[in-house]
């Protein structure tokens, strides 16, 4: 019987101090989720015991112990120096033969087939993948191993990986002893994503905590391209709620360029090397939905099991590749997430900048890490040795980080790349640390000196901002538990997706208007007429312009369905299973045209504001066929995805047969009323709706107040004029009196009315207002709801 060497499927997690947390997870896997359909290559475990016996051989502890001694951790030179040492003297030990014999019968009966196959070999050391410290990273991968002799070489150096310089510093501030601690060898079948994808996933969003979703990053070839931050991979989210009851939520996929790819090389001194990716393949998606669906069913399986064997919640941090030659897919590694997964604590903290910069103090933009700002003064860091002139509370600018930058990494304030995705090295040490970041920039280390005063802002979502200069902000931190409750549901408005997840975490009972629009502008950003007709576009290079941003799509259609569903789907997912109201389109004609290939298609309106929109553009010929589109996005978010939380509202409908003809045309482009929960709201925003609410109240199932076009038309002050802007005040007596006579209207016919306009964000005693006269619910913007809450209970 072998004494130094474990198979993985005769392991479990109880056999964390024989062969550490990555090996002994492998081996839990492949026991308890081999039959849920969670593919796991095969492998065995060198054991921490083998380890031990490595040193005891070789007699190379009292060496080691005394290395330790003489380091000086705040000194990066001295780490450098130790570390180097310390791997030096284990891995030009000698393998004592009772190991070496057991290590090639393994591999021989891994392989028994080819007299040399190509494995992984990983490290799993003994305190790894806790609960509460994850230890990810911070020893050494060795992939594509072939043969006895090299398999033999790999082990030693994932045993001297034992002392990485981040490993040794990360043990120092976990406080564990360097001694205690002990490493155990995986060797896996390798898995030919060189050939193929590969790429991280986790059971939550990264940057919010939110726990409903699983994450995807994929790119082509291995995945530490993804890891290095070498590539912007491909982002993919899908909602674990609706997965679980068998729809098909693919709420978000983001293309990433994906130029360039790491596969195996025929050299032993540099066994990877990258190549460029051919345009095609960066143009389109690296796994298809199919394959999307299916991995994320894994991942969520894995959660499910750990948190169910954990009894609490237990986020995943998985690794996972297909291979290029059998095509399946297969988990190489699953950890806990230890950043979300401890908070406990919901806090809600608001940052924001105290004035708006002008486009001029931009200096660069990337992906936010992190919800924050800071300022602070530039490190530019171009290589390793410029790594020790980073002072406290610096920021530093780089390409990109690299694992041994950690020590470093921990006392700047905030970090800028030019390369890396959101799961890229930089990005997942950040979220770590709590330190904000902007990855992805690529012009950041050009445009930005070493000694400049900057200022990071990851605050507004997606995007993050690099300022010129020390911007001044606020920040407010309020507990969510000591937020009281309003008489009347409080809804937020939401238009951005990317900041639904964090918005969700509000207070509130749902969304009371989902704008479309922005959705359209800054992800499609293409008239959708212009898809559907290209031949009437007059430009050969909007043509073009157009072709490329659909060119992942099968069609047009498809990009601006798929788009817009998953835009909306994703909003929808956040607040599920609360309501969420979405507005189809109300752009206004000028507002259209500014969409790539808009001035084909619109006409130039003297007064847009009163123009062509809302209802009226649903049915005309010149924007019907569009709205057919908007129609089947809802669709797929209701029927494929699974979120009937999605109710849907229709803007500025000025009379009785406008309401008529667009109920008429919704049942015709597939969205009927009460199928499936479905309720039709209509935007109650005209004097007519007003004075006819009881005749509209036939066609709808419910009234929600805009009360910006309600006081333009009351008062007939044009909403743009700046010359007219002392006179624009919802607080208006007029106005006032169309708010009262709203909302006994619909009760009046036994129907629902909120408000879900700006007046109440910017005017509270509006609010006060409107719940005396009976409103059912009031819509704010999200920076609204908090203050308006905590001033509401002041009040009471």
């Amino acid at each position: 019987m072998a004494t130094y060497v474990r198979w993985f499927n005769t392991l479990t997690l109880d056999d964390v101090g024989l062969v550490g947390g990555k090996n002994a997870s492998l081996g839990e896997m492949i026991q308890a989720l081999s039959k849920q359909g969670v593919t796991i290559p095969n492998g065995f475990a060198i054991t921490a015991d083998a380890y031990r016996h490595y040193l005891q051989y070789n007699t190379i502890e009292q060496p080691l112990r005394h290395l330790m001694k003489t380091l000086r951790p705040n000194s990066m030179q001295s780490l450098q120096k130790v570390g180097k040492a310390a791997r030096a003297l284990i891995a030009t030990a000698q393998m004592p033969s009772d190991l070496q014999k057991e290590i090639i019968a393994a591999y021989k009966t891994l392989c028994p087939h080819v007299k040399n196959c190509d494995v992984a070999v990983r490290s799993s050391a003994t305190a790894e993948d806790l609960p509460t410290a994850s230890f990810a990273g911070q020893q050494e991968t060795f992939l594509n191993v072939e043969g006895e002799k090299e398999l033999l070489q790999a082990c030693k150096k994932s045993m001297a990986s034992l002392f990485t310089d981040r490993a040794i510093i990360y043990r120092i501030e976990q406080g564990f002893d360097h001694f205690e601690v002990a490493l155990s060898v995986g060797v896996q079948k390798m898995i030919r994503s060189d050939k193929s994808v590969s790429g991280v996933a986790f059971s939550l969003d990264t940057e919010t905590g939110f726990k409903d979703v699983i994450m995807i990053d994929a790119a082509y070839g291995l995945g530490e391209s993804i890891v290095q931050g070498i590539v912007n991979p491909d982002e993919y989210y899908v909602f674990k709620t609706t997965l679980a009851q068998g729809y098909k939520p693919i709420i978000k996929k983001q293309l990433g360029d994906k130029k360039v790819k790491m596969i195996y090389s025929q050299s032993k001194a540099q066994p990877v090397k990258k190549i460029a990716v051919l345009k095609k393949d960066q143009e389109r998606f690296a796994l298809t939905d199919a394959e999307i669906l299916a991995l994320a069913k894994m991942v969520h399986t894995i959660d499910t099991y750990y948190s169910k064997r954990n009894k609490r919640w237990m986020p995943m941090d998985v690794e996972w590749a297909k291979d290029g030659i059998d095509g399946k897919i297969y988990i190489v590694q699953a950890r806990p997430e230890t950043i979300h997964g401890n908070e406990k604590r919901c806090v809600y903290a608001t940052y924001a900048l105290s004035k708006k910069p002008s486009s001029d103090d931009i200096l660069t933009t990337g992906l936010s890490i992190g919800k924050k700002i800071v300022s602070g003064i530039a490190r530019v860091v171009k290589s390793a040795k410029d790594i020790e002139k980073v002072a406290p509370g610096e920021i530093i600018v780089t390409q990109m980080t690299d694992p041994d930058w950690v020590p470093v990494m921990k006392r700047s304030a905030g970090i800028i790349t030019d390369l890396g995705g959101r799961t890229c090295h930089a990005a997942i040490v950040c979220r770590e640390l709590g330190t904000p970041a902007i990855v992805g920039t690529d012009t950041a280390t050009r445009a930005i000196k070493t000694g400049m005063q900057i200022t990071i802002d990851t605050s507004q979502g997606a995007t993050g901002f690099v300022y010129k200069g020390a911007i001044p902000f606020k920040k407010e931190e309020i507990d969510c538990d000591s937020v009281p409750k309003a008489p009347i549901p409080i809804m937020v408005n939401s238009a951005e997706p990317e900041a639904a997840f964090a918005v969700s975490a509000l207070p509130v009972d749902g969304v009371g208007l989902a704008r479309i629009e922005y959705i359209i502008a800054n992800s499609i950003k293409i008239h959708p007429m212009a898809l559907l007709h290209p031949e009437k576009i007059e430009s050969a290079r909007i043509k073009k312009e157009i072709a490329q941003l659909a060119a992942a799509y099968p069609s047009a259609k498809d990009f601006f369905v798929d788009t817009l569903s998953q835009g909306i789907g994703t909003i929808a997912a956040a607040f599920y299973p609360r309501p969420v109201i979405v507005r189809l389109s109300d752009f206004k004609s000028n507002e259209y045209r500014n969409l790539m290939g808009g001035q084909f298609f619109e006409q130039e309106e003297a007064n847009p504001m009163i123009g062509f929109r809302g209802a009226s553009r649903y049915t005309h010929e010149l924007y019907q066929e569009a709205f057919c589109l908007e129609v089947a996005a809802v669709r797929k978010a209701r029927e494929d995805m699974g979120l009937t939380n999605l109710q849907v509202m229709i803007p500025f409908v000025r009379t009785i047969a406008e309401a008529q003809g667009v109920v008429d045309l919704l049942e015709q482009c597939g969205l009927q009323r009460a199928k499936d929960g479905l309720k039709l709201v209509m935007m109650c925003e005209i004097p007519s709706n007003v004075l006819l609410i009881e005749q509209f109240a036939k066609f709808f199932d419910g009234f929600s107040i805009g009360s910006n076009d309600l006081t333009q038309l009351t008062l007939g002050v044009d909403r743009d004029s700046g010359l007219l802007a002392d006179l624009f005040d919802e607080r208006d007596p007029a106005v006032m009196k169309m708010f009262e006579m709203a909302i006994a209207g619909a009760h009046a016919k036994k129907k629902f009315i909120g408000i879900c306009g700006q007046a109440p964000s910017d005017y509270p005693e509006l609010s006060e207002f409107l719940i005396k006269k009976g409103i059912d619910s009031i819509s704010l913007n999200a920076d609204s709801v908090i203050p308006f809450l905590m001033g509401y209970a002041k009040k009471r």
